[in-house]
């Protein structure tokens, strides 16, 4: 059976020697274990296990030249040696540092060059904070902060060039924006308008060309506006408005009238 020591491998694909290693004391102490907490392992796991069991080692990996270590041992760090690591090459490594800083650090990423780590810091910020990532060129991360920014912030996201935005956008603004979007070029878009819209309002869609914002148009106009759809072009329509047309059944006669 090959031993342990052989099959566990670096970074750089070199064999892992414990008799080499700064931490061979740990071993002896059950602090590490070869394969399953190490923190020359190449895996991200045995790396993560490691810094669980030791985070007062966490200081002395934070410029490590492997990411994985840099990036599990910024869980761990003393948050004072983390903004350094906001500029750090990888992805990951910047994240985990930002997510642990005080909002303020957070705010210097909210270009950062990788779409994945702009979607997370979206998740942080909320109100003004939010604003200048309305304009990301990256649709999910705008999806992200249509989500989550104030209502009354969203106008310039109500004409985004992405229909999810903007489905989004129609969830979320004030009731009294909602006429500004009946016109929306997506189907689904205007469906949650008319979602929203009141009976009186929902006029306005009864002629759309996507039958599902009628059969909702239908399906809530008030009584006076239902002509017109129980002949519309779509069976799911016309049943929804003569399902809602009041036919009142003919009072019967009273005997010797």
């Amino acid at each position: 059976m090959t031993d342990d020591i052989d099959k566990a491998r670096d970074w750089l694909g070199n064999e892992v020697d414990c008799g080499t290693c700064t931490h061979l004391l740990l071993r002896a102490s059950g602090g590490c274990r070869l394969m399953h907490a190490c923190v020359n392992d190449r895996y991200a796991r045995c790396i993560d296990r490691f810094f669980n069991w030791n985070p007062v080692l966490a200081d002395a990996y934070v410029t490590h030249p492997h990411f994985e270590v840099r990036a599990i041992s910024a869980n761990h760090a003393n948050v004072f040696l983390l903004p350094m690591l906001l500029d750090d090459a990888e992805e990951t490594v910047r994240w985990n540092a930002a997510r642990r800083l005080p909002k303020r650090f957070v705010l210097r990423l909210r270009s950062d060059p990788h779409r994945e780590v702009r979607m997370r810091v979206a998740t942080l910020l909320d109100g003004e904070k939010l604003a200048p990532m309305m304009l990301d060129q990256d649709y999910y991360v705008r999806l992200v902060v249509a989500s989550r920014i104030a209502p009354a912030l969203l106008g310039r996201l109500m004409s985004d060039d992405e229909p999810e935005v903007r489905r989004v956008v129609a969830l979320r603004i004030p009731h009294d924006w909602l006429l500004g979007m009946v016109n929306d070029p997506d189907g689904t878009v205007r469906l949650e308008i008319a979602r929203r819209l009141s009976p009186d309002s929902l006029s306005l869609l009864r002629r759309d060309p996507d039958w599902r914002v009628r059969y909702e148009v239908a399906s809530r106009i008030t009584a006076a506006e239902l002509a017109e759809l129980t002949e519309d072009g779509d069976s799911m329509v016309q049943e929804a408005a003569r399902a809602r047309v009041a036919i009142r059944p003919e009072r019967p006669r009273e005997s010797g009238t």
